[in-house]
């Protein structure tokens, strides 16, 4: 086997996050490259004796030919799903360009790209044309490219499949548009990660050739849903397709129903307005495998849900925009208003007792407290185009840094000590969300859970103080109940932070 490591594009995505440890499983050396490195490190694979880290970003030119140089081949699995970035398309053209550039200086081989079915239609949407694009891009430079065409990609935790679900689940009638007749073809996640090794590992049979990929059933989306509904045991859902929704409406009927944000659902069911079947299937000769069908897919998806244990899921893709001000080093007068609101508590039990119940937050365990005051601003957030508390969490058990957590986004995880979350929900401003765990012998710990807001004009302001009550009555009653989950006693408290605790109290900081 060669010993120059594969370059993965796009690692900590959905198919990314899944390509990476099934090529390390191959033994083949892997470069991942992100825009995060720690995000990148703080995968389940991310100390693997086989890996590489590579900090890049796509639009950079000089961090890629250098995240490029010395590995033979590259998959290429990044694109922009954001319609509210008019120029996504600009984007898209950009990075394919400075790819083809940066592998070719890099030594590379062999580029395998992971696009979309349909994108070729007259009547196909701005994204899926813009994959079809990126190709051609990839392919004008001097290396040699695999273009690799899905239609929906089915598995637990892919945006496609969590589109259905949620769609099933919470509405036994649904109102759609007449898309949902149009012919599919779907593919298994697993196929689809065969197929992309399976090029790696064929390269004199795959380079330069552009393959239909796709599993052994054609139906519509309506029939999808229907499956779906037998295999989670749900009653028989209604269906009723009508003339007037575009998908621009579908999209923001999706977004309030689903946890998929109107900026991917959009894409999402525009790709779905044309039909999208496999014009060729060589493939299928060249790297034979067994194609799971619908049903065996959607059956597996639902027992893996079940169970609790999702590998990766379309939220965990994504830019990691970190504000500035949460590692400031200037003087404390600097850099304007910062609120802050802290409780804290001591706990009879054990650092690892209480770190299982802070780690476990969100999703399906809720808040601990107050939860439908949590569900309320949720809701607001969807109103507004924000994510809401819907995405839920990746794993019910496994926390870690780069995951999505209902409106939050971990930044930070420290077992037993610090769990640290940055709000993606609409805001005028920047908030954080902060646990720390203090260990103060066998059987007592301090947690502390603490805000942090930074307003943004005086709308920010408003809104800090108008919350603040709420903030003391939520924060000293949450940490209630998580001593209240333990079955232990409470200590001492739970009391507010003093502005010399070094943490952060009730009010202002600077």
């Amino acid at each position: 086997m060669d010993d120059r490591p594969v370059m993965v594009t796009g690692a900590t995505g959905y198919v990314g996050g899944r390509l990476v440890p099934l090529l390390l499983a191959k033994g083949h050396r892997v470069r991942v490259v992100g825009r995060s490195a720690e995000k990148l490190k703080c995968r389940p694979w991310g100390s693997h004796p086989l890996l590489e880290t590579a900090q890049a970003d796509m639009l950079d030119p000089s961090a890629l030919a250098g995240a490029c140089r010395g590995c033979r081949a590259a998959f290429y699995l990044v694109h922009s799903m954001n319609p509210r970035h008019r120029d996504f398309e600009k984007v898209d053209r950009l990075a394919a360009g400075n790819m083809a550039k940066a592998a070719a200086a890099g030594g590379i081989e062999h580029i395998v790209y992971l696009g979309g079915l349909g994108g070729d239609d007259p009547a196909a949407s701005r994204h899926l044309r813009s994959r079809t694009e990126v190709a051609e891009i990839l392919k004008a430079g001097p290396v040699p490219v695999t273009f690799l065409r899905a239609a929906v990609i089915l598995g637990a935790g892919s945006a496609s499949f969590e589109l259905i679900r949620y769609l099933v689940e919470r509405l036994p009638v649904m109102i759609t548009p007449r898309w949902v007749a149009n012919p599919v073809q779907p593919i298994a996640i697993r196929n689809v990660l065969a197929y992309l090794a399976g090029c790696l590992e064929n390269p004199d049979a795959t380079r330069g050739a552009t393959f239909d990929i796709g599993g052994p059933d054609i139906m519509s989306y309506r029939r999808l849903m229907e499956i779906y509904a037998e295999e989670a045991g749900l009653s028989k859902r209604i269906v009723i397709p009508v003339p007037v929704l575009t998908p621009r409406l579908s999209s923001h009927w999706v977004n309030l129903v689903t946890p998929v944000p109107f900026s991917l659902a959009g894409p999402l069911i525009e790709g779905l307005s044309v039909p999208v079947v496999c014009n060729e299937q060589s493939i299928r000769g060249i790297i034979p495998q067994e194609l799971l069908t619908c049903r065996d897919t959607i059956r597996y998806a639902v027992e893996n849900i079940r169970g609790g244990g999702i590998e990766t899921c379309w939220s965990d893709a994504g830019p990691m925009r970190i504000p500035e001000w949460l590692d400031c080093s200037d003087a404390s007068f600097a850099g304007g208003t910062l609120f802050e609101c802290g409780y804290r508590v001591v706990i009879q039990a054990p650092a690892a007792d209480v770190w299982k119940q802070v780690s476990a937050i969100g999703g399906a365990t809720g808040w601990y407290f107050a939860d439908r005051l949590w569900a309320l601003r949720g809701a607001m957030d969807r109103v507004i185009g924000g994510v809401g508390l819907r995405r839920g969490r990746r794993d019910s058990r496994d926390i870690r840094y780069g995951d999505a957590l209902d409106f939050w986004r971990v930044i930070e995880v420290t077992p037993e000590k610090r769990l640290r979350l940055l709000a993606e929900m609409k805001l005028p401003g920047e908030a954080v969300l902060e646990f720390r765990l203090e260990a103060l012998g066998e059987d007592r710990t301090a947690l502390e859970q603490f805000s942090q807001f930074r307003p943004k004009g005086l709308a920010g302001i408003v809104y800090w103080y108008a919350l603040h009550p709420f903030h003391r009555f939520i924060f000293s009653g949450m940490l209630r109940r998580i001593a209240g989950t333990l079955g232990r006693p409470i200590l001492s408290g739970p009391e507010p932070l003093s502005p010399d605790s070094g943490v952060g109290f009730c009010g202002i900081v600077r």
